[in-house]
């Protein structure tokens, strides 16, 4: 919260105060719960499947495919889970001693968990992506969208609307 709202509530006699003066961007992007009109809106953050692969910067392709399973990604992550890169199923070399810094795409693209369902769809269909990682203001990684679920929830949430406006 900003230095004057930390210092009413000490001034309430509040005790266990804490200055955060990043704003309220940033505590979005850190996927921590809002208030207000868009707080009841769909985000990627509620979304995001937490059990996408990960490994280490050292970590061997061949022990990679094995940890894909059914999945086509994997990200590259430091001990703080920072995300470093993303190597997809379909690059992991014929190598299989090549570390996961050698066959990895570094830097990916990623988005923040307060980000709407709705503008992460259209940036997904304008872009052909079927996946997009999520991350907090930290680069920390969330997990995995996949733009499937998400049209999914698009549809589910308009026919609730129509349902609700229909008169009997």
């Amino acid at each position: 919260m900003s230095p004057r709202a930390a210092w009413r509530l000490e001034s309430l006699g509040f005790r266990d105060v804490h200055v955060y003066a990043a704003g309220k961007a940033d505590w979005g992007a850190m996927g921590l719960p809002l208030e207000g009109a868009l707080a009841d809106r769909p985000t990627i953050g509620a979304l995001a499947r937490t059990d996408v692969p990960t490994c280490a910067l050292t970590d061997r392709a061949r022990d990679l495919r094995e940890r894909l399973g059914e999945w086509d990604t994997c990200f590259v992550v430091n001990e703080a889970h920072v995300v470093l890169g993303r190597i997809l199923a379909s690059e992991l070399s014929a190598n299989g001693d090549a570390r996961a810094e050698e066959v990895m795409r570094p830097g990916p693209s990623t988005f923040r968990p307060n980000v709407s369902v709705a503008q992460m769809l259209e940036y997904m269909r304008e872009h052909d992506l079927q996946s997009a990682p999520v991350t907090r203001g930290d680069g920390t990684l969330v997990g995995l969208v996949l733009r499937s679920e998400l049209e999914a929830v698009k549809v589910t949430a308009r026919q609730s609307r129509e349902e609700d406006m229909r008169v009997d």
